[in-house]
């Protein structure tokens, strides 16, 4: 899970840029970059840490020229130090600075191909700079027939998908052409394209979520198409084409859940009123099972369940309250490095508001469940703050299998509901009565906003990957990106 923004304008973009990685801050909080292009030269600063940590000072000013890309990384894949920090850059051919989102499930067998057919060295284990690598050679075969140019970059971009499995979206600039940017043909991982008028004529930006174009004042055209490439040379002439065989369309129903802002709009969905309508099936539900339920307020667990509750709580006819305030100070658990710093973080993050609960059966609402850690202890939490019941829902349903297109769970055995009943992970977070929300419900509650969506990566849920994966992929991804692997990389870095 990454952000990732790209502007060809008329002026220096380095400040827009930098403006639309804080608007997309939740998507990564490990490390970012920013490349912009100036003439002949690339201009390349990144680190670890915040957005705002990374470009402190003059950090921005000395990044000058007219188009770039940014990049804000969660690590899922590689490790968690600067050298894997995005963007990356490669200066054969032409020279090419990357930035993605996602992940390829056969990274491990590019390499090798990359090293013994391509001849190419991978300094980094990030599937990022394999990307970025198949995409050089893909470019430098093209150019042995062709000269720098729209043809050349989309037969290289459709070599890039012949190759390359997974969910991935991409930005790049080729120097001496311009911006680059396509997705998976099946378009798990979320891009979109925005113009607005500049001084001297239309200039253009791609995102990973609206918002980001929003806050910059570009309109959104639509989202790219799975499988399509977009170019945008420095003289903002826009192209697009599709580029790979067509498959089934299936975007990450993740993304609606936890991952995107709700003022997003992906694949014409608003994140928000995806939300919303995830709030009121689940209330049905509870209806559906327990017509004579005595919950006596709604609590959510901010903020991305915040829509949901409200909703839920309105269709039940309850009271909506706010009954834990957050400390803004403190990134999103989920994607911090590491279970022990997730203990740590939930009562950092976390404070009840003793009046809400004293002597009240509460519902918490939270928008899912991944490891149970942030669950646990704000159901103890709200006894300690004196509920009399503590009944918890989630807008998701149960998380039993790793999700390995770009979000971060991939050993099975760190999921709270893997091989568990719902009763049995009832007992382990130590609540009254647990409730999940049914895949059908969720499906519906997406597509509603989109009719002719009619499939999603589902996989964490169900364990249907729309890609296919070999035999011992998921066993491979768990001994290289658990938090016990994560944990002993980063005692041998120390």
């Amino acid at each position: 899970m990454c952000g990732l923004i790209g502007i060809v304008g008329q002026t220096d973009v380095a400040a827009s840029l930098y403006d639309g990685l804080l608007v997309l801050q939740h998507r990564g909080q490990d490390a970012a970059g920013i490349a912009t292009v100036n003439g002949s030269r690339i201009n390349l600063v990144k680190g670890l840490g915040l957005v705002r940590d990374v470009f402190l000072g003059t950090a921005v000013d000395r990044l000058e020229g007219h188009t770039g890309i940014g990049h804000c990384r969660y690590p899922t894949a590689g490790s968690e130090n600067v050298a894997e920090a995005q963007p990356f850059y490669v200066n054969s051919p032409f020279g090419i600075v990357l930035a993605h989102n996602g992940n390829l499930t056969n990274a491990k067998e590019l390499r090798r191909e990359l090293y013994a057919a391509d001849r190419r060295h991978i300094n980094t284990e990030s599937d990022s700079e394999v990307l970025l690598n198949i995409l050089a050679h893909e470019v430098e075969a093209a150019h042995r027939s062709l000269p720098l140019g729209p043809e050349l970059l989309f037969r290289a971009i459709a070599g890039v998908h012949k190759r390359c499995l997974g969910g991935y979206a991409v930005l790049a600039h080729v120097l001496g052409f311009g911006l680059i940017a396509f997705r998976d043909p099946n378009g798990i991982r979320p891009l979109m394209l925005g113009q607005r008028l500049g001084p001297n004529g239309i200039e253009y930006a791609v995102a990973s979520e609206s918002v980001a174009l929003d806050v910059l004042g570009f309109k959104r055209i639509g989202d790219i198409a799975p499988g399509e490439a977009v170019l945008i040379s420095e003289t903002r002439e826009l192209r697009r084409q599709i580029t790979a065989e067509v498959r089934p369309h299936a975007p990450c129903i993740f993304e609606y859940v936890y991952l995107a802002r709700p003022d997003s709009l992906i694949e014409d969905v608003s994140v928000y009123k995806a939300r919303a309508r995830m709030g009121q099936k689940l209330a049905r539900k509870i209806m559906r099972l327990r017509p004579d339920h005595d919950i006596d307020k709604v609590i959510p667990i901010p903020d991305t369940s915040r829509t949901a509750a409200l909703t839920l709580a309105q269709t039940l006819g309850v009271d909506y309250r706010e009954g834990f305030v957050k400390n803004r100070y403190v990134g999103r658990t989920f994607i911090m490095p590491g279970q022990a710093e997730r203990v740590k973080s939930v009562r950092r993050k976390l404070n009840a508001i003793d009046l809400e609960f004293r002597n009240r059966n509460v519902l918490l609402v939270d928008d899912s469940i991944v490891r149970g850690t942030t669950s646990r202890q704000i159901i103890q939490m709200a006894r300690e703050a004196g509920a009399r019941k503590v009944y918890f829902a989630s807008a998701a349903p149960p998380v039993r299998f790793p999700n390995v297109y770009g979000i971060d769970m991939p050993a099975a055995k760190e999921l709270v509901a893997h091989g568990r009943s719902e009763s049995e992970i009832e007992a382990l977070l130590g609540c009254d009565w647990l409730i999940y929300q049914d895949l059908p419900d969720l499906i519906d509650a997406v597509s509603e906003g989109n009719p002719k969506l009619t499939l999603f990566d589902t996989s964490c849920f169900d364990g249907k990957y729309v890609t296919g994966l070999s035999g011992d992929y998921l066993k491979l991804v768990e001994q290289a990106r658990s938090d016990e692997a994560k944990a002993q990389r980063r005692e041998q870095a120390a």
